[in-house]
């Protein structure tokens, strides 16, 4: 059976000057559709420029990206990103910001009145409709990064791309939004990748951890299952012996990654 989304021995190379840096080398990694998989690793390790190559905000040096068998090499609707910084336009209103990106990929397949009902739906999705007036401002940190994810959903994305999504939020507002985030791949059944350093937000999350080797020439260490039955409750995992199995693995594996840079 064709994987949903492959990445297919990936190398990335930046050039500048006479001066070569291998960032990532040999990425092999397949993912289902309806799968949340989370990518972990220290910093340097090539989280994020993965994350673009998927996007096609950058392109891999060698090897490709393939969504339902089809090369990925520039940026496109059927993979939405939401970055940490949540990069609404600041002029436009909850509501515009979210109806610029419906307008420009369903300008042709929905009249007027539906791409309203459309934004309204997904602002409803993230319980943001009654802020749909206002602007970036005016609104907290949540509740703009709240909005970005309602925006690219709204484009009804193949695979859902998240970078450090929750990273720059306190610690309540995080938690709050982590559950938003379960309970819409719960409902919505969507293929999400992630990138994180937060090792809890991983295990609760994520049917699957990659975990990355420190860079340069970063690769896949470890891919570990996270067997834990949906719909998950962050109060009751917090006594599961699974949930702390797996969050020890991963957490040995960022240590004993930490002890290799140490000592060189």
């Amino acid at each position: 059976m064709t994987a949903y989304l492959k990445l297919d021995h990936i190398d990335k190379v930046f050039t500048r000057g006479a001066a070569t840096t291998e960032v990532l080398k040999e990425i092999n990694l397949t993912i289902e559709k309806g799968e949340y998989v989370s990518i972990i690793g220290h910093s340097g390790c090539g989280k994020s420029t993965l994350l673009n190559i998927i996007a096609g905000l950058t392109g891999a040096t060698t090897g490709g990206v393939l969504l339902e068998n089809r090369e990925v090499n520039s940026p496109g609707p059927d993979r939405a990103v939401v970055f940490q910084n949540h990069s609404l336009l600041p002029w436009l209103t909850v509501y515009e910001n979210v109806r610029l990106g419906v307008d420009k990929v369903f300008s042709r397949t929905k009249s007027r009145a539906e791409r309203d009902a459309w934004v309204m739906h997904n602002l409803s999705l993230v319980q943001m409709a009654h802020a749909r007036d206002k602007r970036p401002s005016e609104i907290s940190g949540g509740m703009k990064q709240r909005v970005g994810i309602a925006r690219a959903l709204a484009m009804e994305p193949k695979v859902l791309l998240l970078d450090e999504p929750f990273g720059a939020l306190d610690a309540l507002t995080r938690a709050h939004l982590q559950d938003s985030v379960m309970a819409l791949h719960q409902k919505l059944g969507n293929t999400i990748l992630m990138i994180t350093h937060d090792v809890d937000e991983a295990v609760l999350l994520s049917d699957r951890i990659v975990m990355m080797t420190n860079g340069p020439s970063a690769r896949i260490g470890e891919v570990l299952e996270v067997p834990l039955t949906r719909p998950r409750k962050r109060l009751e995992l917090a006594t599961s012996a699974t949930y702390l199995k797996c969050r020890q693995r991963v957490l040995e594996f960022l240590y004993e990654r930490h002890r290799f840079i140490e000592a060189a």
